[in-house]
C-alpha cells in the first residue's frame, strides 16, 4: 500500500494516528505476558520439563511462545484499532473514527461483535501466524544460529558479547524476512471492513476487491503489485538484465517486504552502537 495525498498527514493528531493506541499496547503487553509466562510455567513446567526445543536451553520454547500468543491474541482488538487509525483518512468528511474508544466501539457494532473481533478468520489466523513465528524466531533462531557458526563453542553475552552480537544481528536479518511478508498481510486484512460497516476512507491505497484470506492476499499481492508496469519490451542489449529484475520488479515481492532497508538499517545502527559502548543484553533485538 502506497500513500496517496492526503491533507497534511504529518500534522495528524498522535493519539488519532495510533501513537496512543501503541503505548497502550506495548504497556499492557509488556505486564502481561511475564505474568502469563509465570502462569504457564507453573502449570505446565514439570510436564515439559525434559524438553528441550534448541541447544545450549535447560528449558521449552513452547512455554515462551505460548506467552507470547496468548499476549498477542487477548491484545489483538487494540492492535486493530492501531492499524484503523494509522491508515484512515484524516480529511474531516471522510473519517470514520474520532479516537481509540470509539473506533473500538464502532467494529464491535458493526463488525461482528466480539465474536468477530477475536475470531474471523481474517483477524485470527493472521494473529496466531505473526504472534508464533515472531517470538519462535527472536527466542529460538540466537541459539541455534550461535551452535552453527561457533561449534564446539559455548556462546553467551557474558562471555562473547561481540560473537552474541553477531549472532542476534544475523538472527535479527533472518526473523525480519520470515515475519515481515506475514505482517503486511495482517496490515492489509485488518484494514478490511467486515459485517455491515462502510468501507473505510484511508490515506493509502487499498485494493478495490477485498483479500479472502492470508493465502489470497499473499498470491494477489505477489501477482497484482509488480513495479515494473506498464511492461516494457526488452530488446537488444537489455535483454540480459531481465533476469536479474524480473524476481522483485516483475512481482509484488518488494510490497511483501516494504519497509526492510529501513529495519535492516536501524538494525545496523544498534548492532555498531552495541559493539562500540559494549551494551549487554538490553541491545533491542527482537520485536516482540
Amino acid at each position: 500500500m502506497s500513500f496517496e495525498r492526503d491533507a497534511e498527514p504529518w500534522r495528524l493528531p498522535l493519539a488519532q494516528k495510533g501513537l496512543l493506541t501503541e503505548c497502550v499496547t506495548d504497556m499492557l503487553s509488556s505486564t502481561m505476558q511475564p505474568l502469563i509466562h509465570n502462569a504457564l510455567q507453573s502449570i505446565f513446567a514439570s510436564t515439559l520439563a525434559s524438553l528441550h526445543v534448541y541447544p545450549g536451553s535447560s528449558t521449552s520454547l513452547l512455554i515462551p511462545v505460548a506467552s507470547h500468543l496468548i499476549t498477542g491474541f487477548i491484545l489483538s482488538p487494540l492492535d486493530l484499532v492501531r492499524t484503523r487509525l494509522i491508515v484512515q483518512s484524516f480529511n474531516p468528511q471522510h473519517r470514520t473514527y474520532t479516537g481509540p474508544i470509539h473506533a473500538l466501539r464502532k467494529i464491535v457494532q458493526e463488525e461482528g461483535g466480539i465474536w468477530g473481533l477475536y475470531l474471523h478468520p481474517h483477524l485470527l489466523i493472521p494473529t496466531i501466524l505473526d504472534n508464533t513465528i515472531r517470538p519462535l524466531i527472536s527466542l529460538g533462531l540466537p541459539s541455534l544460529l550461535a551452535a552453527q557458526l561457533f561449534p564446539g563453542t559455548l556462546i553467551s553475552i557474558e562471555s562473547s558479547p561481540a560473537a552474541w552480537g553477531v549472532v542476534e544481528f544475523t538472527s535479527s536479518c533472518i526473523g525480519l524476512l520470515a515475519t515481515l511478508p506475514f505482517e503486511t498481510v495482517r496490515r492489509r486484512l485488518q484494514v478490511q471492513v467486515r459485517g455491515r460497516g462502510q468501507a473505510l476512507k484511508t490515506c493509502v491505497e487499498k485494493r478495490p476487491i477485498a483479500y479472502n484470506g492470508v493465502v489470497d492476499a499473499l498470491w494477489h499481492i505477489l501477482t497484482e503489485e509488480r513495479s515494473d508496469l506498464p511492461v516494457e519490451r526488452v530488446v537488444g542489449a537489455r535483454r540480459k538484465d531481465e533476469g536479474h529484475v524480473s524476481t522483485w520488479r516483475r512481482t509484488g515481492l518488494g510490497q511483501l517486504y516494504r519497509g526492510l532497508g529501513v529495519r535492516l538499517g536501524a538494525g545496523v545502527v544498534v548492532f555498531v552502537l552495541g559493539m562500540v559502548t559494549g551494551a549487554g543484553d538490553e541491545s533491542g533485538w527482537a520485536e516482540l
